[in-house]
């Protein structure tokens, strides 16, 4: 039984140029995704580079580009936030303990063969569940469109909080969100075949906010670490097993 995928030369060129394209489009959308999970945005980062690295190693579909996702993003959100409530200390080591978890859940699914029911889930719950994650991703974005922290509760303390957050909204951030809003959907056919619209403006907004605000004025996402992360091997309780356990699953 093959287990990786293998690998030809045939092309080299272009997959080499391939994944330099890939990477440069996933970069600013694993950022993203790592800020607004909680993790931070070197977690986005490193999420990116493995997914990327063991799905096209071990994946059913060796073309496939696989990076971190939205819907995705807002469950580990959930999840990443009702642990680190509950266990201050390593709530943070459970929740990726969930995504290894969920992983080899995957593996035990498509041994099974398990796949195939999904083909019997209606188009229609897909497409509400797909438009659901999309609204709570806009809500979830309102607070820093506007320049200020998220407030805690997730999507509820959001909304709850929204007149607070426009009457004090920053404008300078919410004009900077506002062009970089505008250059993703806006963006000229012809110069989207040669630069990627994500990182033109990623490009774009670094570096007015860069030449043109201070520190004070626009916040920054902050230092991302450059070294490797550091292995650690928690231990848990059975309770805290059985809650990632559920989380796994609905992963």
């Amino acid at each position: 039984m093959q287990i990786t995928n293998r690998i030809h030369f045939r092309n080299l060129r272009g997959d080499i140029f391939g994944g330099i394209t890939a990477a440069v489009i996933a970069l600013p959308m694993a950022l993203t995704f790592g800020v607004a999970s909680g993790a931070g945005a070197s977690a986005g980062l490193w999420g990116a580079i493995l997914i990327g690295f063991f799905a096209a190693l071990f994946g059913g579909t060796p073309t496939l580009i696989s990076e971190p996702t939205g819907p995705m993003t807002v469950i580990m959100t959930a999840v990443i936030a009702s642990l680190t409530a509950a266990n201050p200390d390593n709530g943070l080591a459970m929740a990726f303990t969930v995504v290894m978890l969920a992983g080899v859940f995957q593996i035990i699914f498509g041994v099974l063969k398990l796949g195939k029911y999904v083909t019997l889930m209606p188009y229609t719950v897909v497409s509400g569940f797909m438009s659901g994650i999309g609204i709570i991703l806009i809500i979830l974005q309102t607070a820093p469109f506007l320049g200020q922290a998220p407030p805690g509760g997730g999507v509820l303390g959001t909304v709850q909080n929204l007149p607070q957050l426009i009457a004090n909204i920053n404008p300078l951030e919410t004009l900077l969100a506002g062009l970089t809003v505008a250059i993703l959907f806006l963006c000229p056919r012809k110069l989207k075949k040669l630069f990627p619209p994500q990182l033109l403006a990623l490009i774009v907004g670094t570096l007015i906010a860069t030449f043109f605000f201070g520190n004070d004025q626009i916040r920054t996402i902050g230092t991302i670490s450059v070294g490797l992360p550091s292995l650690q091997l928690p231990t848990f309780s059975a309770t805290q097993l059985q809650v990632m356990i559920a989380d796994a699953l609905v992963l």
